[in-house]
């Protein structure tokens, strides 16, 4: 088999999505800032600043949940371009805001709008792409995203040193741009109410789908990880001597990672993998970098782990959603990736106290010990779970509501 693959372009479409969320990307550092605005520009103390984002934090569970229903019942791109929208308006909302109580309702009202756009976007690339090619798409995303955010950087610190509000006002032009994108040049769907109802009755509710349960489980720890590491990493730092400003370059290393790694994906002997050896691999790596960290005493070492945890991202990036997209019943995309998405908003809530706390108590090089234990508990519980799934892609389904009806499929 050669090393190299030659492979066909993804659709049109799906590249223009891509393209779009980078673009989004680009603004979307100004959630990084309400803290520092609400503090400086209104004079509150740290705990209403971070009460304000408790609160944002929070309203993202249901606006998931509600992005993939909306997707099942409106259509994606309706979908997208409505959660964008109401991103945009929220956020001109907050850089207008002359009180510190317009700034938290409005706060809130983009937590219920900030992750609408999600669950149709990853359902898009699930129903647009041939199942065989899931991994390549949403690999493909990830590393747009990762580029924009390398990006969006370097324009924070320029608009940051004017005005802050000016990083909502970009922020909401980014939404817009993006939102005009997906409305004039991406196709409209609206599910079939005749097809939505065949399939086992039972998978016509993510939550209860035992498979999609346990890859939401699986998933939490991984979020939990990366939250950590996103978090939790300046601190760290600091407490071995070093410029907590440094994880920007660290942050740096991980998104070249994964975008100069684009070509090991689509390399035959890493797409061809069996989805349990791909996690196998991708979770040891991690737990590898994971390792480096506890032990790391200069920022080089730092460099070096972090590459290789990155690198067994770059492995698993996409594989989770693919699974996701293959168990959904045909329509049902939306709410599938909706419910596996609330692994970051639970991760979200459990990432900083567990975090915080471990840090204080056990230090630094035990908070990153019990983070590669997580990786290394993964490695072994998440190929299991592919297993699993792939067992039940390939078994004939007889438990169909209508005998007529095509035998039930997840491709």
């Amino acid at each position: 088999m050669p090393i190299w693959q030659t492979r066909q372009p993804l659709p049109r479409e799906v590249r223009l999505l891509v393209a779009a969320r980078a673009v989004n990307r680009l603004g979307a550092f100004s959630l990084s800032f309400l803290t520092v605005l609400i503090t400086t520009r209104f004079g509150a103390n740290a705990t209403t600043a971070g009460a304000i984002a408790a609160a944002f934090g929070l309203a993202t569970i249901p606006s998931r949940l509600a992005g993939g229903r909306l997707a099942d019942r409106l259509g994606q791109r309706r979908t997208i371009v409505v959660g964008l929208t109401a991103c945009a308006l929220a956020q001109l909302g907050i850089a207008a805001a002359g009180s510190l109580a317009v700034v938290m309702v409005f706060a809130v009202l983009l937590g219920l709008a900030f992750e609408l756009y999600e669950p149709p976007s990853q359902a898009m690339i699930a129903d647009l792409v041939a199942a065989d090619e899931h991994v390549r798409a949403y690999s493909l995303l990830n590393a747009a995203l990762a580029a924009a955010g390398m990006a969006a950087g370097l324009l924070a610190a320029a608009l940051g040193r004017w005005d802050l509000r000016w990083m909502f006002v970009v922020d909401a032009l980014t939404c817009s741009i993006c939102a005009a994108v997906v409305h004039l040049m991406l196709p409209a769907n609206r599910p079939s109410p005749a097809r939505t109802a065949q399939g086992p009755q039972w998978r016509l509710s993510p939550w209860r789908d035992p498979a999609l349960l346990l890859m939401l489980g699986c998933g939490t720890l991984m979020a939990v990880v990366c939250l950590q590491v996103m978090m939790l990493l300046p601190l760290a730092l600091v407490d071995r001597g070093l410029q907590a400003a440094d994880a920007g370059l660290l942050s740096t290393a991980s998104a070249v990672t994964l975008v100069a790694g684009q070509p090991l994906v689509r390399a035959a002997r890493v797409a061809m993998l069996p989805m349990s050896v791909a996690f196998a691999l991708g979770y040891g790596l991690m737990t590898l970098g994971l390792i480096g960290y506890a032990c790391a005493q200069g920022l080089p070492a730092y460099v070096v782990s972090t590459i290789v945890w990155s690198a067994g991202d770059l492995v698993l990036v996409g594989r989770a959603y693919a699974i996701v997209a293959e168990l959904a019943p045909e329509h049902h995309s939306g709410r599938y990736m909706a419910v596996y998405g609330l692994s970051w908003g639970v991760a979200a809530v459990v990432a900083p106290i567990a975090g915080t706390e471990l840090l204080q108590r056990a230090g630094v090089t035990a908070l990153w010990a019990t983070m590669a234990g997580v990786c290394l508990a993964l490695a072994f519980l998440q190929p299991a779970v592919a297993r699993a799934v792939d067992t039940r892609r390939t078994r004939p389904a007889l438990d169909t509501t209508d005998a007529r009806a095509p035998a039930d499929s997840v491709e």
